[in-house]
């Protein structure tokens, strides 16, 4: 004989859904999104001013104040560069060298790769600013004015060469009149 039951116990159980585990389908979007958010909150920092930068950068002004002495066009590096690192350097380079041979004979323009983990590099590192790998153009008056801008535009060029070089040609011609604009 079979034991009596004392207890009746009602399953909220439908057919094909198991109790007690989410299934993949559900749990899929929530990790992607969280996934997404996280990279999100990490990379932000690479393209975020520092405290106080912000507002420095907004009160910039569009014109130098003297003559333009002298045009600096730094690709820093880091010591593990990436394949976009690479090419940003040399489209830069080579835009610098074939557009601006005369200023670069006089002196009047300057282009260098600087490694911002070169202890002997340090100085201009700072005076610039740069924490990565990055385009920097900084031009100097005749009055001591220095005028330091990362120029973050290049990036989104780097698929088209052309582009990149018509870019930088017209920001550099800009800087050697004095136009601190665009």
């Amino acid at each position: 004989m079979k034991p009596e039951r004392t207890s009746t116990t009602v399953s909220r159980r439908t057919p094909g859904r198991r109790t007690g585990s989410i299934s993949g389908g559900k749990i899929l979007p929530f990790a992607m999104l969280a996934v997404l958010l996280a990279c999100t909150a990490l990379f932000t920092g690479c393209v975020a001013a520092p405290e106080g930068e912000a507002t420095a950068a907004a009160a910039a002004p569009e014109t130098i104040s003297g003559t333009v002495a002298r045009v600096e066009v730094i690709h820093f590096t880091t010591p593990n560069q990436c394949y976009s690192c690479v090419v940003l350097g040399d489209y830069a380079e080579e835009t610098v060298n074939t557009h601006f041979a005369d200023e670069l004979a006089s002196g009047k323009m300057v282009f260098d790769h600087i490694s911002i983990a070169d202890p002997a590099q340090q100085e201009i590192v700072e005076r610039y600013g740069a924490t990565g790998s990055s385009l920097w153009i900084g031009v100097y008056d005749d009055q001591g004015g220095f005028y330091p801008e990362e120029d973050v535009r290049v990036w989104y060029k780097l698929n088209d060469k052309p582009g990149f070089t018509t870019y930088l040609k017209t920001v550099l011609e800009m800087r050697l009149r004095g136009d601190l604009t665009q």
